[in-house]
């Protein structure tokens, strides 16, 4: 059957649509459908596209051309009411982003901020956050206090750590040799020059130091309560003060060393001075006693055995230095005994008599130090959980990459552990792979097979493997920051980078940028040689740690434009780099290395007076000395000049120095200058030889002495037309000629010629 057709929409549905949206029903059908689309809003387009009408006709619901009204039949499912329902729920969606548009246009209008207002509001967001930091930072400083102070009153006596020893002294006093008698071992060969250049430090354990005493322990009723001793054998060195001053800061006793041949040396009163400022308790090894004459060598022997089988006359010449040395100490302020004669090791200062060669007192030294540190101190070497570490040099060691040799002397240090260290480029952040000590009695700088461990109780000397370690400043401290405490790491990063911002700050700040560029292999080295060129009186420009590198000498070589004879570079025990090499010789710039710190002294001496002579010869002819000469006699004149022909005659100097090319000149009396209205003077020529003896001339003439002057005399000068015996002759000083002497000369003018300078200074009227 066919179907059904659809329908038909009639003219009351339309009015109900319009009486809905609120436009009336007056009018036409197209007039209705017009007012019905702009109230609902729908776009134009659509309702464009939309024929209505013809639409109503395919649909089959055409309305009838009769007027009257018929009844409404339902609409079958899918046709134009749902058509319609869906264009203007898109009508209004459509409706509604365009009003969100607009809103969020006037917003932006309205709440328009400028660009400043907006970076000041970020501005003041980061100001925020900085005080949180700040505010975090504090309370993380505050609470590492806080457990610092527990811990320390957490020690307790029954654990013990062992003691830091430290050996000091004058140069060759034989520090290294006595630690290599006490070692068994030879380390001095590798030494440049039997000079002792880093910090090592060796384990010597409870066994090795009962085995040593032998019998002095039981004869002492000495019982070994530390686990071992830590020895530093730290340089000996005039100018390594820093680095000793690191090296006592470390160490709980010391050793110095004195040579009893000798007496004290000013190295040694130095080591004296630091140990006290520093409240350092100290044993005095009196070494070399095998080099008095006649001894009788007893190898090994404790001293007081070794004594008893010498001659008399060898303990006479003991007895003598002995007391030479005790006096020369007491002059110090300290009081000091021979050991085995000190009643109260609190007061006196023990004296042990040592060898170094023989071996002689090597026994009583360690008891010595055992004895005090266990008797005396036991509070500084009670073991805390709080680590103290310092870093004593970074080696790459082939099959472990970059290590750091660190002295770990308190605290436990775990595999795993963070670790905070300063860095070239900053702090260094990283975490420990691995913890290597070398076998007892080997010297953590003499490489050896290593033992690995999981953790290590202070005091040792560790050698760690971690990332990242290349860049870390030798001789800065190794912290370890607390898991639990925010901010921790914060605090630790700025404390780590203070030494070497602080020490680089200080040589540029000092010298106001001008010297020379110093480069050392550690920051203990580096504090040591700027402390070396601070006395010596050469300023030092900037610094850096490490091989010298390109960018080193391209930073050194700026002193060009300033003052080339500082476009040097003074490196000290570090190595200087192909390309580096290439840059100084393309750059000009004067590199010296030197592994022992007065040799690039030496060096840097006899290269500025090298630079100093070039220069005194190039300002020879600007610079002027001061001179008042008078012509001898009116006899004294051989050649009157003129005409280009020089002036001969006989000069006596009255004051300053005559020297050979001094330009001279006259007064022109009854003259005035025009431009000063002081007395004017007229040029005649500069001196050209000295003659005080017939044959022989010389280049200068002091104050009192005479000699045949020639003159190369301007071509309109002559005796007796513009002067004559009456006039005195001036040296012609000028503003350049002064300045010339007191940059080139100033050590060789005496009081005298100062004060006639400023004199002929003020006659010339110069400025």
């Amino acid at each position: 059957p066919e179907m059904a057709p659809p329908p038909r929409l009639s003219k009351s549905e339309l009015q109900r649509r319009c009486d809905e949206a609120g436009v009336g029903r007056s009018g036409t059908r197209a007039q209705m459908v017009k007012r019905l689309e702009e109230a609902e809003g729908e776009e134009e387009d659509d309702w464009d596209a939309l024929d209505v009408d013809a639409a109503l006709e395919a649909k089959g619901l055409a309305p009838s051309d009769d007027s009257e009204e018929e009844e409404f039949v339902q609409a079958p499912a899918g046709g134009l009411s749902s058509k319609l329902e869906a264009l203007q729920e898109e009508s209004r969606k459509a409706r509604e982003e365009a009003e969100r548009a607009a809103r969020e246009k006037l917003d932006r209008l309205y709440n328009f901020t400028p660009k400043e207002e907006e970076e000041e509001e970020e501005e003041s967001g980061e100001d925020s956050s900085e005080d949180e930091d700040e505010a975090g930072k504090a309370a993380a400083r505050l609470e590492r206090e806080a457990r610092t102070k527990a811990a320390m009153a957490a020690r307790t006596p029954d654990r013990l750590r062992s003691p830091i020893c430290c050996i000091m002294g004058h140069v060759d006093t034989g520090k290294t040799k006595l630690l290599d008698n006490i070692r068994r071992t030879n380390v001095q060969d590798g030494e440049a020059g039997g000079i002792t250049q880093q910090i090592g430090a060796s384990f010597f354990p409870n066994e090795t130091l009962c085995d040593r005493m032998g019998s002095l322990l039981a004869k002492n009723k000495v019982a070994v309560r530390v686990p071992g001793l830590l020895i530093i054998d730290t340089p000996g060195h005039e100018s390594f003060s820093n680095l000793r001053s690191r090296g006592s800061s470390l160490c709980d006793i010391a050793i110095l060393v004195i040579d009893i041949m000798h007496g004290l040396e000013p190295q040694t009163i130095e080591s004296m001075n630091m140990l006290r400022a520093k409240q350092t308790p100290f044993v005095i090894a009196l070494n070399k006693v095998d080099r008095l004459y006649g001894w009788s060598e007893a190898k090994d022997r404790p001293f007081i055995e070794a004594i008893e089988e010498q001659d008399d006359g060898v303990k006479r010449e003991f007895e003598s230095r002995a007391s030479a040395i005790l006096l020369s100490i007491a002059e110090q302020g300290l009081n000091a005994q021979l050991y085995y004669r000190n009643k109260d090791p609190r007061e006196y200062i023990s004296l042990v008599p040592t060898s170094a060669h023989t071996g002689e007192g090597v026994a009583d030294i360690l008891m010595n130090l055992v004895g005090m540190t266990q008797k005396m101190f036991v509070d500084r070497i009670m073991w805390t959980p709080m680590v103290q570490c310092t870093v004593l040099e970074v080696k790459v060691i082939e099959g472990l990459g970059a290590t750091a040799d660190v002295i770990l002397a308190n605290g436990t240090l775990k595999r795993g552990d963070r670790i905070v260290m300063c860095g070239f480029g900053g702090p260094v952040v990283t975490r420990v792979r691995d913890l290597l000590t070398p076998r007892p009695l080997r010297e953590l700088r003499v490489k050896a097979d290593y033992l690995h461990h999981q953790e290590i109780d202070g005091a040792a000397g560790i050698k760690i493997c971690a990332n990242h370690l290349e860049n870390v400043v030798a001789g800065s401290a190794c912290l370890v920051p607390f898991k639990d405490v925010p901010y921790d790491l914060e605090v630790l990063k700025e404390d780590a980078m203070g030494d070497l911002n602080k020490l680089a700050k200080a040589a540029s700040e000092v010298n106001g940028g001008l010297g020379v560029y110093a480069m050392a292999s550690t920051l203990g080295s580096l504090e040591a040689l700027l402390e070396f060129l601070k006395t010596s009186k050469i300023p030092v420009s900037a610094v850096n740690i490490g091989p010298i590198h390109k960018k080193d000498v391209i930073k050194a070589s700026i002193m060009h434009e300033f003052k080339p004879e500082y476009a040097t570079i003074l490196a000290f025990d570090v190595p200087l780099t192909k390309e580096g090499e290439l840059q100084a010789k393309e750059s000009q710039v004067k590199v010296f290395t030197a592994e022992i710190i007065y040799h690039l002294f030496d060096q840097f001496t006899k290269y500025m007076a090298d630079v100093r002579l070039e220069q005194q010869a190039k300002a020879a002819t600007t610079a002027v000395y001061p001179a008042i000469c008078k012509v001898s006699s009116p006899d004294h004149v051989w050649c009157r000049g003129g005409g280009g022909d020089p002036i001969l005659l006989g000069l006596a100097v009255q004051e300053g120095t005559l020297k050979k090319g001094t330009p001279l000149c006259v007064e022109r009396r009854g003259q005035k200058d025009p431009e000063t209205g002081l007395q004017a003077y007229l040029d005649i020529g500069r001196v050209v030889s000295m003659e005080p003896e017939k044959g022989k001339q010389v280049d200068v003439l002091k104050a009192g002495k005479s000699a045949a002057v020639k003159i190369d005399a301007v071509t309109s000068i002559q005796y007796g037309r513009q002067f004559d015996h009456t006039y005195p002759l001036y040296a012609r000083v000028t503003r350049r000629s002064i300045d010339a002497i007191k940059e080139f000369f100033k050590e060789d003018l005496s009081k005298d010629d100062w004060a006639l300078l400023l004199k002929l200074k003020k006659q010339y009227g110069v400025i």
